[in-house]
């Protein structure tokens, strides 16, 4: 089901789609960057403040270390499940398939952007 609250989002902040059963696949593409999967609920308050965030800078949010992988946890229970969540929205970053860890409720923009600076630094991913 699509997204109605910030209907524009994934058209103006385009990420990849991908649903529980095609993760592991996704997570194994070897391209050393890192990858954010953005776990997110139709009508989430508090995903709609990090949807609408992202767009208000949304250069802020592009890295070229950095791809984006989002599913709606609403409409794929069985990610929610996966990874244990008791609330969303859910950001996991993962490098070369091994999540390095998991940013939980929206922190505002700067402490995410310095979040997933760390991780770049820390893994050396590159494009």
């Amino acid at each position: 089901m699509a997204d109605t609250t910030v209907p524009e989002f994934f058209e103006r902040f385009p990420m990849t789609r991908v649903v529980n059963a095609d993760l592991d696949a996704d997570l194994a593409v070897d391209d050393n960057r890192i990858t954010i999967l953005f776990l997110w609920g139709r009508d989430c308050p508090n995903c709609d403040i990090a949807k609408r965030q992202i767009l208000l800078t949304s250069e802020r949010f592009v890295w070229p270390e950095v791809r984006w992988l989002h599913d709606n946890v609403y409409d794929d229970p069985t990610m929610g499940t996966r990874f244990g969540l008791h609330g969303i929205p859910a950001f996991f970053l993962f490098h070369r398939g091994k999540k390095l860890g998991r940013i939980t409720a929206w922190p505002g923009t700067q402490p995410f952007i310095d979040a997933v600076n760390k991780q770049i630094g820390l893994t050396g991913a590159s494009a």
